[in-house]
């Protein structure tokens, strides 16, 4: 019977930009700023990494899939270096594979970095999201978008859990407050001005019930991790951070060929939780984790997670919202960053970022007490690529302690 990776796997160092409209730098200069943070981060040098693990979407980037500008732009000295990409999975993808590289004794040393420039190549708005299912969906769904896909899903679950529009708005509008507070804390973060509930459900509408301040931003940044045998990790730093699960569940397709799919929730999510949970050890996701990172491109995304994974039963996430559950100072902080919300979306950094969160929060070095949580134990970090019927879901679990 597979083992799994529990506590085989400890992170010794991480690097992550600020995110934003960054338009004086380029992918290089991204890629060589969180790589630097994270090899000094490590107290290594660069001959150390044995292999390396590329996470970027768009091929305006680098002219092709290819891994080997991250070779060229690091100078790194003829080792395996590859590109992956899973839609906004990808910078999860990426420390997935390093992570299961060091694992499995192919490498004692791996790199995982996310980057992306969405602004160099005027990826907003509402983009035609056809490229990514296909070129027949050109045709057969020309004006599918995120939001559109997604405001479904906020308008599904409020008639099947009979919630009246004005108080689903509010639950939307609470979560992006408090990710609003949250990246107003994060010196790092790409949107960092405070709104208040009002402001949030009476913004501009883009796809119903889905406002501007329910709706991610689109950033440029990168994020990178530096992972090794968990035997080996004190050798480098007093306080490695040890992966206990990478659990990655993709859709088969039948959540939008069948009507047995009502779109209140996101089956890969729950799927990726149970087998996350079951890697980790861990029985009651309520009780034992600390605090979570997820996937919030859009409020409602966030809203229906906290069911997805357990956190709060089935038709019961408004109450847990309203209640302040999930705020930086409820008993299970939720996006402490600033989330994809406020701290930005570079597609393929996304899911490091989080990681970098986790990282720093279960050290205790937050840049700034304020956001610094109490004791954390576990965290956890969720990363969704596609739509909520048609998606890949990635969970990574992150501990202070082996064991």
């Amino acid at each position: 019977m597979a083992e799994g990776i529990k506590d085989k796997v400890a992170i010794i160092g991480m690097g992550c930009t600020k995110f934003g409209e960054l338009w004086e730098k380029s992918y290089q200069d991204l890629l060589v700023e969180a790589v630097q943070e994270a090899l000094e981060d490590a107290g290594i040098e660069k001959k150390d990494i044995q292999q390396a693990y590329l996470g970027t979407v768009f091929d305006e980037a680098f002219a092709g899939k290819s891994s080997l500008p991250l070779s060229e732009t690091l100078k790194l000295p003829f080792i395996p270096v590859t590109r992956v990409e899973n839609y906004c999975a990808t910078g999860s993808e990426a420390l997935r594979w390093a992570v299961y590289a060091v694992a499995s004794g192919a490498c004692d040393i791996a790199l995982a970095v996310g980057v992306e420039k969405l602004k160099d190549i005027g990826f907003g708005g509402l983009p035609d999201f056809s490229f990514l299912l296909g070129t027949k969906n050109r045709v057969l769904q020309p004006n599918i978008t995120a939001p559109g896909m997604f405001a479904q899903l906020a308008a599904s679950y409020f008639t099947k859990y009979k919630i009246n529009a004005e108080r689903g708005k509010r639950a939307l509008g609470l979560i992006s407050a408090k990710s609003h507070h949250n990246a107003t804390l994060n010196p790092r973060a790409h949107l960092r001005k405070e709104i208040d509930v009002g402001q949030a459900c009476s913004a501009p509408m883009v796809a119903w019930p889905l406002g501007l301040y329910d709706c991610c931003g689109v950033s440029d940044g990168a994020a990178c991790a530096i992972v090794c045998r968990a035997d080996r990790a004190k050798e480098f730093r007093p306080d490695p951070v040890y992966i206990k699960s990478c659990q990655v569940a993709a859709t088969s397709g039948e959540e939008k060929g069948f009507t047995r799919y009502d779109s209140t929730y996101i089956e890969p999510a729950h799927r990726a939780a149970l087998a996350a949970y079951r890697e980790a050890g861990i029985s009651d996701p309520r009780k034992q984790i600390s605090m979570l990172e997820v996937h919030d491109c859009f409020s409602v995304t966030e809203l229906v997670t906290y069911e997805d994974l357990m956190i709060s039963p089935r038709g019961r996430a408004v109450y847990d919202v309203e209640e302040g559950f999930f705020n930086l100072d409820g008993k299970m902080p939720c996006q402490p960053s600033g989330g994809l919300k406020c701290f930005g979306h570079p597609i393929g950094a996304s899911g490091l970022r989080m990681g970098y969160e986790m990282y720093k929060q279960l050290q205790g070095k937050s840049e700034l007490p304020q956001r610094q949580l109490k004791d954390p134990r576990i965290g956890l970090t969720h990363n969704v690529g596609g739509f909520p019927a048609y998606c890949v879901c990635s969970i990574t679990i992150y501990g202070r302690d082996p064991g």
